[in-house]
């Protein structure tokens, strides 16, 4: 009967050892990502710049993915409340952030002390460029940047000017009479919290000039003269010199400061826990905007959709975060 036991037993044992060899001989099926809808956190309120684009995209991008993408606005502090969001949820792929990154995260860091870094962000595209344009409203007499200038100069408090508050236009335009040794109260300088009150101002004469997207200005080009493009070269859209052409006649050259930069990001542990997921998203996202049909919706809606790819998105962000924090006491 012992026996009996002993070969009943080791009978089982060969049978539960060969079942583990088979199932662990077994190939481990692939992680399936993503498996459950995304959201897109979107840093800003409906119908803005931000908000058009990710829309614009997230249906495309859900046939890439093969998941529904569904977009979630959290709005507040210039997008930091949405960025907090990001950071605060698990770092697993299934929350992008969409947003204006430029100048508003940089902005949110050094000048609203933010809890998070630049570092805490891998931004896996930047696909709107939006750059700034100076101008004069048509009858405040200005035909260039260095008469204005010097106005601001000769007659302290006597010209207006309208920026959007925390900007990359508000910031290029301190910059300008910090590097022309021009005190910052000469100039009359209102901020304004959205484009459509500061462009309204300018265009409606209750201020002399506007630093603001030029994108956003074609609605009010007629009433302006335009008097410089923030930018390395000029553009075809506009006929106005770049930045520090427009300076040349003044013996100056200043750091030409990028407007605004759209794009989506992750977190950085994302990336660092889950590189395959990332590569997976990257390449989703980039083969979204490889699409015919998704350029030509952008296109028609006036939305960028370019491609640079997570290395020059990152690099752009750096070197914009360096230029905000050498510049960002002027803002206070």
């Amino acid at each position: 009967m012992l026996n009996t036991l002993n070969i009943i037993k080791g009978k089982s044992l060969l049978i539960g050892a060969a079942a583990m060899l088979t199932t662990l001989a077994l190939p481990v099926a692939a992680e399936e990502f993503p498996d459950r809808p995304i959201n897109m956190v979107v840093g800003f309120g409906t119908g803005g710049s931000a908000d058009r684009m990710t829309r614009a995209i997230s249906s495309y991008l859900a046939e890439e993915v093969g998941v529904p993408v569904r977009v979630v606005n959290r709005p507040g502090a210039g997008g930091q409340l949405a960025a907090n969001y990001l950071l605060s949820v698990e770092d697993d792929g299934y929350n992008i952030l969409s947003s204006t990154f430029a100048p508003y995260l940089p902005n949110a860091i050094v000048a609203n002390g933010a809890d998070f870094s630049i570092e805490d962000f891998s931004f896996v595209n930047i696909q709107w460029f939006d750059m700034d344009i100076i101008a004069a409203n048509r009858d405040a007499g200005y035909e260039d940047l260095a008469a204005l200038i010097e106005n601001i100069r000769k007659n302290p408090g006597q010209v207006r000017g309208a920026v959007i508050q925390g900007s990359a236009g508000h910031l290029t335009t301190r910059m300008l009479l910090d590097e022309m040794d021009i005190p910052q109260e000469n100039l009359n300088l209102v901020t304004y919290q959205n484009g459509g009150e500061a462009r309204s101002a300018v265009a409606g004469g209750q201020v002399d000039f506007i630093a603001i997207s030029a994108q956003g200005s074609e609605g009010i080009r007629e009433f302006l003269t335009p008097l410089a493009i923030v930018n390395d070269e000029r553009v075809s859209q506009w006929d106005a010199p770049a930045l520090n052409e427009a300076l040349a006649s003044l013996n100056i050259e200043v750091p030409v400061f990028q407007g605004s930069m759209r794009g989506l990001a992750v977190s950085s542990e994302f990336e660092r826990q889950h590189p395959e997921r990332f590569e997976k998203l990257s390449n989703a996202i980039q083969s979204t905007l490889a699409r015919k049909d998704v350029q030509e919706h952008l296109e028609s809606n006036d939305i960028g959709g370019v491609w640079v790819g997570p290395e020059r998105a990152n690099a752009l962000m750096r070197e914009n975060y360096e230029t905000f924090e050498k510049y960002a006491h002027l803002l206070n």
